[in-house]
């Protein structure tokens, strides 16, 4: 399995970190090695100094797929949840300035964090889903899915035209503005339409 990220997703998260808003989806990959273990706490590794948090909600993929029709992508899933893309912010922003893959400060182990999963037949509206992340009880990020540049269903729809889609894929989908450096003993939980679904420590 794979997991496959969607970055610059939010205006107000473009902004935040200065970036050009992109004509197309930016997608970059995390190894499954990247998923940190349920009930493991997140140790910020020895290659940075700024580790940020970006909440963002997930998708996970049912079945084969290619080329895919945005009308039928929502067949492809039945199951969301939300997660964290720990980023080496540092680290990411020397790979940027030289041209460089972003691969390092994305997919090192443990950078995915994955909730609990969540049946999507239990939202009325997937492209109105409220989302927040609280750091030490208190929220630093809040989205909502209706202000994606791109929707879950075009977001498959666009990936799958690159990439084979495979049982146990997950899509990570944009985090919103209020991205942050996390420090040892910070408290990270997610909630998803009032349901909290991870829950993580900085070590």
């Amino acid at each position: 399995m794979k997991l496959i990220c969607i970055g610059r997703n939010y205006t107000d998260h473009i902004k935040e970190l200065a970036n050009e808003r992109p004509n197309d989806p930016v997608v970059f990959i995390k190894p499954d090695s990247a998923i940190l273990p349920k009930e493991q706490d997140f140790y910020i590794p020895e290659f940075t100094n700024e580790v940020h948090h970006e909440v963002e909600v997930l998708v996970k993929i049912k079945k084969v797929g290619k080329h895919i029709d945005a009308k039928f992508a929502a067949s492809y899933y039945d199951e969301v949840s939300l997660g964290i893309d720990f980023t080496a912010r540092d680290l990411q922003t020397e790979l940027k300035s030289k041209g460089l893959p972003w691969e390092k400060a994305k997919g090192f182990d443990g950078s995915a964090v994955v909730g609990n999963w969540v049946e999507k037949s239990k939202f009325s509206d997937l492209n109105n889903l409220e989302f927040s992340l609280k750091k030490n009880d208190v929220v630093v990020q809040h989205g909502n899915t209706s202000l994606m540049l791109w929707k879950i269903d075009e977001l498959i729809a666009y990936v799958s035209t690159f990439f084979m889609l495979k049982k146990g894929d997950i899509i990570f989908t944009g985090t919103p503005a209020g991205v942050g450096k996390v420090a040892p003993n910070d408290y990270l939980a997610g909630e998803l339409q009032g349901q909290q679904l991870f829950s993580v420590k900085i070590k």
